[in-house]
């Protein structure tokens, strides 16, 4: 039986004792925490043909593309043959025997994968700080590879490619923050950098070809998971783009010969940046809170269950302050970061929870929306700001579109995972002439908040794409876009420093507290729900008591509202049942945030 080092350092030789006796499929359950990740430890650090993990989202999929599954090498001395395995390989070794009868063509999916979109700094940090040294064993020859360089040291073997492998590269929404500007030293000067198409602007990290070997049909494009596989960085890979005559390399799909430059070019990246990893097992990600690994999840569920209380009360505290001391405030704006999208009935999304906190301090400037925006980042494991300036909304690329000369998704903004915190920054916008790509851009935010989905350019179509994105809009009147629940902020304190009481305010909290808020929020979200029979009654005898004086005073988009309101407050208590209390509560606080005064009238009619 291969050790867990076996696995780690000579996946393939595992591969290749393994060949014909049984399929290889799962690793040994104590590798999993000792895998070196692609996140955290540079890719030149990293043994080539060795097993690392890589925490990512499919920003793309691609063809099919074949490759040698098994296959005969004739030793030249000798002339002895032996039958290899081809399987989670991208070069074949020396002395194929191209007229063998054992040669199989066999099949696999790839996806370009990118890191989280997103993801907070401080998640960053609890993962690298529990990551994996690589092997010392393995020590690179110079600080980063450079794929021209690897070609030469790699000219005596002169392994064959298995096919072309796909790969995607985009244009970034016009921003060179997108821009991979490490390019290798020998990329062709004429040659424009690289963009690895990341769908954030300024986003940082390695892109991956995972090349997936069965039941690609599971995944879909915007799954966040955990990859497993073996690392391939090899510098033929890079040479492929190169190759103006593609007899030299063993081309086994005919289609591939009909590829444009562009696409041979983008789907042919240097190995050097866009590394290939061979997917042995792959972990789905319902979070990317490293607080509350999978593995855990009940343990973790069942011990601090109990404390959710005591921990809801010191963040509501903590939001009071940064609220100015607004305690609705603070409330809704809690229940807002524990909702999730947890059903779809037809088109409509339950459990979407767009909140519009408005009335923030113009007087301030920026700096109370962006410190806001700092301190939301700080407890959540994924989150964008957009700034909603004019020029932002006209520039930027929010949703997705098919580049068809490529052949490839370029991303947008919105393309997120699950559960990202959102920041509509909309005191930033000011007077001007929205162009047709600002209304559409605009159009795009109003179908994620009132039906969580992003539909996604393919020139000739659209094709929708659900969301479950939990979007915040801070405005000072009330928001020009719709929203589930309209706060107007009351502050009851006036700092004269907004910006230095909002930084104490944030340096105040302890990591050890932010990591109690961080565990609390992801845990409220992942609860059941349920309502009893009886409670069911009860609400529904309520809902028609309060529609006896004046049937007026509360619709059935009301009641459902209402509904919701109460999910969260149950949730946010640790509770997995609708209670009596929690529905009287729902209605007091409901009665409250509508009786507040707005200094403005709405502006869509949209909003409750």
């Amino acid at each position: 039986m291969p050790s867990t080092n076996d696995w780690i350092n000579n996946p393939l030789g595992v591969v290749e004792e393994m060949f014909g006796k049984i399929q290889v499929e799962t690793l040994p359950h104590d590798s999993y925490n000792t895998v070196p990740s692609l996140n955290d430890v540079p890719l030149h650090y990293l043994k080539p043909n060795s097993l690392v993990k890589f925490r990512c989202l499919i920003q793309d999929m691609f063809d099919p593309e074949f490759y040698m599954g098994a296959y005969d090498t004739v030793d030249p001395s000798t002339k002895a043959k032996v039958l290899r395995c081809g399987k989670y390989k991208d070069v074949t070794e020396c002395g194929v025997d191209l007229d063998s009868a054992n040669m199989v063509t066999s099949e696999r999916q790839t996806f370009y994968c990118v890191p989280i979109p997103g993801e907070s700094p401080w998640v960053k940090e609890i993962s690298s700080c529990a990551r994996v040294v690589p092997s010392t064993s393995y020590v690179p020859s110079r600080q980063k590879r450079s794929y021209e360089d690897d070609d030469e040291d790699d000219m005596d073997t002169q392994p064959q490619a298995q096919g072309t492998p796909a790969a995607a590269e985009a244009q970034g929404n016009g921003d060179s923050k997108r821009q991979e500007t490490e390019a290798p030293s020998g990329q062709k000067a004429s040659s424009p950098p690289l963009d690895l198409n990341f769908p954030l602007p300024g986003e940082k990290g390695p892109a991956c070809l995972v090349k997936v070997y069965a039941d690609w049909d599971s995944f879909k494009l915007n799954d966040t998971m955990e990859v497993y596989g073996i690392l391939s960085v090899s510098p033929a890979l890079s040479a492929l783009s190169d190759q103006s005559d593609t007899s030299s390399s063993l081309i086994l799909d005919p289609a591939e010969c009909m590829e444009t430059a562009e696409e041979l070019r983008v789907h042919s990246p240097p190995a050097s940046l866009v590394p290939r990893l061979h997917l042995i097992h792959t972990q789905r990600l319902a979070h990317n809170n490293p607080l509350l690994p999978p593995a855990a999840l009940e343990d973790t569920l069942a011990s601090t269950l109990g404390e959710m209380v005591s921990v809801r009360a010191e963040l509501l505290a903590y939001f009071t302050q940064l609220l100015l001391g607004d305690v609705l405030a603070a409330e809704y704006l809690l229940l807002h970061l524990i909702s999730n999208v947890y059903a779809r009935r037809d088109v409509i999304p339950l459990g979407k929870f767009t909140l519009n906190l408005s009335g923030c301090p113009a007087t301030a400037g920026p700096a109370y929306t962006e410190q806001l925006y700092c301190a939301l980042q700080q407890l959540v494991p994924s989150a964008y700001r957009l700034s909603m300036t004019l020029q932002n909304m006209n520039q930027l690329r929010l949703v997705p579109r098919k580049d068809y000369v490529a052949n490839r998704l370029l991303s947008g903004a919105l393309q997120l995972a699950a559960n990202t915190s959102l920041y509509l920054d909309e005191t930033q916008l000011e007077q001007g002439q929205l162009d047709p790509a600002g209304v559409r851009n605009i159009t795009a935010l109003g179908n994620v908040i009132s039906w969580q989905k992003v539909d996604y350019d393919f020139n000739y179509h659209q094709m929708e794409f659900p969301s479950n994105i939990n979007v915040l809009i801070a405005s000072e009147g009330r928001s020009l876009l719709p929203s589930d629940c309209h706060v107007h902020l009351q502050p009851q304190v006036t700092p004269p420093n907004m910006e230095a009481y909002l930084g104490s305010a944030l340096t105040a909290q302890s990591s050890s507290q932010l990591n109690k808020f961080r565990l609390y929020l992801t845990m409220a979200r992942t609860l059941d729900y349920s309502i009893s029979e009886e409670v069911t009654k009860a609400v529904e005898d309520d809902f028609v008591d309060m529609r006896k004086d004046d049937p007026q005073s509360i619709s059935a988009d009301d009641l459902h509202s209402l509904l919701g309101v109460a999910r969260l407050l149950c949730l946010s208590l640790g509770q997995s049942a609708l209670s009596t209390d929690a529905w009287s509560r729902a209605k007091h606080i409901e009665t409250l945030r509508k009786s507040r005064s707005e200094p403005q009238g709405c502006l869509n009619g949209n909003e409750p």
